[in-house]
């Protein structure tokens, strides 16, 4: 049976745990081969392991997204091991910094945007080279904070703003090489990227859209895989809203102001390193 990425290689970062697990597991069972990145190698271990238990072929590369050096190495081993570049998920995040404006550094804020915009310009700069010859999917995950305000913490959504208008502009100048570039904007997931998760975290967000039941990271897996394929083919510069109807509904999370992104101070950085 013919899988949906069959003789594709994608590289995913982020990739150790939650949506970006979820996606290096469900592409390598779609026949593509998955270079898994992220700064947690253990996870990223595991992610490799359950690729190849769904059939598929992956390795790891430990990857900073903020750091370029680690980006053109991630492509580049992406070549050496599998011999192209079709599919870019560039998945990495984290929460970042918190707190009212006028007590957010500016080391705060270059370092929430060097991994939440500046690692997906990264992504994007040094994929264009190995697809270029072929063609090629771009994908990023922004949010549905990026598109309006109050829908979470300050800082991380002027940068998932941002990756949304990469996104656009990035798909308009590389149209002419056959590169479509997208990106993804999920609601509430249930996943680690604020902390350790709960019922009660699933529960909230169970009632903060139409859709009564927290989003999974499967969820977002299924619409990369399908800007992945061959299916969307004639999709590109889009912001794929994910989101179980929270904005169809338009209201924010909890307070209604929106001002729980400003009653906590400091900085939430991967997962993986809280304790």
């Amino acid at each position: 049976m013919m899988g949906r990425l069959d003789n594709k290689v994608a590289v995913i970062t982020g990739a150790a745990s939650g949506m970006g697990r979820s996606a290096a597991v469900r592409f390598a069972g779609e026949g593509a081969a998955v270079v898994v990145a992220d700064l947690n190698e253990d996870g990223g271990a595991a992610t490799v392991r359950e690729c190849k238990e769904n059939g598929g072929r992956a390795v790891f590369q430990k990857t900073d997204v903020a750091v370029e050096t680690d980006i053109k190495a991630l492509i580049a081993r992406a070549l050496s091991e599998f011999g192209r570049l079709d599919i870019t998920f560039n998945n990495a995040g984290f929460v970042g910094t918190l707190g009212p404006l006028e007590e957010i550094s500016a080391e705060s804020w270059d370092s929430t945007h060097a991994v939440l915009l500046r690692g997906v310009f990264f992504g994007i700069k040094h994929s264009i080279p190995a697809m270029r010859q072929g063609g090629g999917s771009i994908i990023s995950t922004a949010s549905i904070a990026g598109m309006r305000g109050g829908f979470g913490p300050t800082i991380y959504s002027a940068a998932k703003a941002g990756v949304i208008n990469l996104t656009q502009c990035a798909a308009v100048e590389l149209a002419k090489d056959r590169i479509r570039v997208n990106c993804i904007c999920p609601g509430g997931i249930d996943t680690p990227i604020g902390g350790r998760r709960s019922q009660r975290t699933a529960d909230v967000l169970a009632q903060s859209q139409p859709i009564k039941r927290a989003g999974q990271p499967d969820d977002i897996a299924k619409m990369a895989l399908f800007l992945a394929s061959d299916e969307s083919e004639w999709i590109t510069g889009t912001a794929m809203v994910v989101d179980g109807g929270f904005m169809a509904r338009a209201q924010s999370f909890g307070p209604r102001s929106g001002s729980e992104w400003t009653s906590a101070v400091g900085f939430m950085g991967p997962s993986f390193q809280l304790r």
